[in-house]
């Protein structure tokens, strides 16, 4: 461990819908044979197939990620995946100060609810058929789509039906890197234009970089170590920009 990794942000993963801390053990390898200081969240309703999940709403998961937050002390990076983007940009919004950088994985930074309209009580994987319809497969095995399927757990309907509540601009200059997987960055700037609500924020952040890393919607298991490359990289950026800042003049 060099002293540069030494001295990184710490990193903090959340998965997206369906997804535990499990879905980040490979990244959380990586990262941390590489001297970083990484904790991957199971964000509230997600724990298991049986817990109970009716009453879990958005604000549920921005608590839960901002106590994260706060625990370790300093500014972190706050890496979201998919559908965690709404929470994970309203916790910006809540705790700016203490979040070095925010990265969208295959994700964004959601300014409406998800799914407005969505009137159950939980939203469970899709079929394989409508997962290769709706998402990029691309690089991922059958073994990583079972176990994928095996340890899935419903999203709570009311993480997808409660719009993010967004009252300090100061989220509006924390840096942003966008990881563009399924999708390339042209076509995630093309839908911003178009005014789609889960990517709201990116019409409004200050300081975003676009990355394109070619290969599914879970890049966590199908490119690990390239993902993993850029998240601490973004780490070691963070922690140097905030010495600058920190820095006597």
């Amino acid at each position: 461990m060099s002293t540069t990794e030494a001295n990184a942000a710490p990193i903090i993963l959340v998965p997206g819908f369906w997804l535990g801390e499990w879905a980040w053990e490979d990244m959380i390898s990586i990262l941390r044979a590489d001297g970083h200081d990484v904790t991957a969240l199971t964000l509230p309703g997600l724990e298991s197939a049986d817990v109970d999940r009716s009453t879990i709403t958005l604000s549920d998961h921005v608590d839960a990620i901002c106590e994260a937050v706060t625990a370790l002390g300093r500014p972190v990076v706050l890496a979201v995946h998919s559908g965690a983007g709404a929470a994970g940009y309203a916790a910006s919004d809540r705790v700016p100060e203490q979040i070095a950088a925010m990265v969208y994985v295959d994700s964004g930074p959601a300014t409406g609810a998800l799914d407005p309209d969505f009137d159950g009580v939980e939203k469970p994987l899709p079929s394989r058929e409508e997962l290769e319809q709706e998402e990029n497969l691309d690089g991922l095995s059958e073994k990583q789509l079972e176990t994928f399927r095996q340890r899935a757990v419903p999203e709570p309907g009311g993480v997808l039906r409660e719009a993010p509540r967004l009252t300090n601009e100061a989220r509006l200059d924390v840096p942003s890197t966008a990881i563009c997987t399924g999708y390339t960055s042209d076509e995630y700037k093309a839908a911003v234009k178009e005014g789609y609500a889960w990517l709201g924020g990116f019409a409004e952040l200050r300081n975003i970089t676009w990355i394109d890393l070619p290969t599914s919607h879970w890049p966590m298991w199908s490119r690990p170590k390239d993902l993993a490359a850029v998240i601490g990289e973004v780490a070691r950026d963070a922690s140097a920009g905030q010495a600058a800042t920190d820095a006597p003049t």
